[in-house]
């Protein structure tokens, strides 16, 4: 029989390396809860995964994420609809999910708060999304680092924040094939590159079984609010109401864009005449040379179909 633990993973690179040195009094604070702590070891994204899903299949009580968006969205692969508790310690460069849930600023608060969970018993329900190719086949993958990871059967993955599926998408998808510059000039050189090219395209969506067809630059699916570390795309998105929010906006060409863009940090855009939101339960999007991004991970070419489901997360904390 197995025995109860916590299993954490943790991304040293997240932030940069500028949360490295919390890690021991993250573990310390952890192992106050009374069950062993184990600290999971992945030399690649793909790694880590695998990590999360055997550590879970082993009998881990709860799973702890220490890191950014991205190794969030990792280990909740493994949770998400499991009777596992989940618990982030944001230390990364965009902590969207973790700012959307509350999450303390303070890793030791973080770990405080999930210690204290785990010993009262509690944990509370957030929604997840869930993606699947709906090409049909297994094109619903994640990267990271060069990595493939293929999702569980019919290329199931999962999201807690936002899918981008448009210019933002194109962006991610650009930097990621670029080997230099390194770092964020990486992803300014992306946005450059696309900015020259930018053109409206033509998307189907299909909002709980309505069909829309639209022309547009910017297009995203919400289960939180924000992404790109604070960007509040879907400022009006709530991770308990059992929906998602999807918007896009008419197409704005290079100055309309550059002058919308500011305008998410406050998420002020939506009042933006040519911007549309919608609320749904399910959302299929459609687009011709578009892959999609969620939690900042590549998951494969649309066509893609997201599902809320309601509480698939046991959050701690």
């Amino acid at each position: 029989m197995s025995e109860d633990f916590i299993a954490v993973l943790a991304n040293p690179h997240a932030g940069r390396g500028r949360h490295r040195g919390l890690l021991p009094g993250v573990l310390d604070t952890l192992g106050g809860a009374g069950l062993p702590v184990r600290l999971l070891t992945a030399g690649t994204g793909a790694e880590a995964e695998w990590a999360c899903h055997r550590a879970v299949e082993e009998g881990a009580t709860a799973l702890v994420a220490v890191g950014g968006d991205g190794t969030v969205h990792r280990a909740l692969q493994a949770v998400a609809g499991r009777p596992v508790g989940f618990g982030v310690v944001a230390a990364g460069t965009g902590n969207d999910f973790a700012d959307a849930v509350g999450v303390p600023g303070e890793a030791l608060k973080a770990a405080e708060a999930i210690t204290a969970a785990l010993t009262a018993g509690r944990d509370h329900r957030v929604d997840a999304a869930r993606v699947t190719s709906a090409a049909g086949g297994d094109r619903a993958t994640g990267t990271a680092g060069g990595d493939r990871v293929t999702g569980t059967a019919g290329g199931q993955r999962w999201f807690c924040a936002v899918l981008a599926a448009g210019f933002d998408a194109l962006v991610n998808e650009r930097a990621n094939r670029m080997s230099r510059p390194r770092g964020p000039r990486r992803y300014d050189l992306a946005i450059a590159l696309e900015l020259a090219r930018l053109r409206a395209r033509e998307y189907h969506l299909v909002i709980d079984g309505t069909e829309h067809t639209v022309r547009a630059e910017i297009v995203a699916i919400g289960n939180g609010r924000s992404y790109g570390g604070g960007m509040r795309i879907l400022p009006g998105a709530d991770l308990t109401d059992g929906l998602l929010d999807v918007i896009w906006a008419a197409p704005l060409g290079r100055v309309g864009l550059a002058r919308l863009k500011p305008r998410l940090r406050h998420g002020t855009h939506v009042t933006d005449r040519r911007v549309t939101v919608r609320r749904a339960k399910r959302i299929t999007v459609r687009a011709e040379g578009i892959v999609g991004y969620a939690d900042g991970e590549r998951l494969g070419p649309l066509p893609l179909d997201v599902t809320c489901v309601p509480g698939a997360i046991r959050l701690l904390g």
